[in-house]
């Protein structure tokens, strides 16, 4: 078991050198972006990333505090559904409500990959090739979508 200061250490470390890794991989744009801290340009659409000692996960999550235009943000995804799987190359989990870290109710499109540990360095390789095609995929498919996402605020 790690103490609360060498877990965090240990966070931090992966997601440096992630970032790291990912700092020569330009946007779909072409343009620099910072991976770890993707910004969508549209308020309460957000791409996150996370890992813990059990499972990784990457995922578009709606936080729109109104249910009903939560509810309307997830419905024009699902127009965009099988754009979204061709641009992954897979299927992800659909989640109209759900509860994110501090309890707000959120939509969610996720994947998930389990059995990793990010406080074991020998994962990280399994992690870096998880999230580096799929975070590259959701770049490529908003940069083709984000418009129509702008027009929805």
């Amino acid at each position: 078991m790690y103490s609360k200061e060498e877990a965090a250490r240990l966070r931090q470390q992966f997601w440096i050198s992630f970032g790291q890794y990912m700092k020569p991989v330009p946007a779909a744009s072409g343009a620099a972006v910072n991976w770890i801290n993707y910004k969508t340009g549209v308020k309460h659409i957000y791409f996150k990333m996370d890992v813990d000692n059990k499972k990784a996960i990457i995922m578009i999550q709606l936080a729109h505090p109104d249910a009903g235009v939560r509810h309307l943000v997830l419905e024009q995804f699902e127009e965009f559904k099988l754009m979204l799987r061709n641009t992954l190359g897979e299927d992800w989990d659909w989640i109209k409500d759900t509860t994110d870290d501090y309890g707000k109710t959120v939509s969610q499109i996720s994947t998930t990959l389990n059995g990793v540990n990010i406080y074991n360095q020998q994962y990280w390789p399994d992690l870096i090739s998880f999230f580096k095609p799929r975070i590259i995929a959701l770049d490529d498919f908003w940069d083709n979508v984000k418009p129509v996402f702008e027009d929805l605020r």
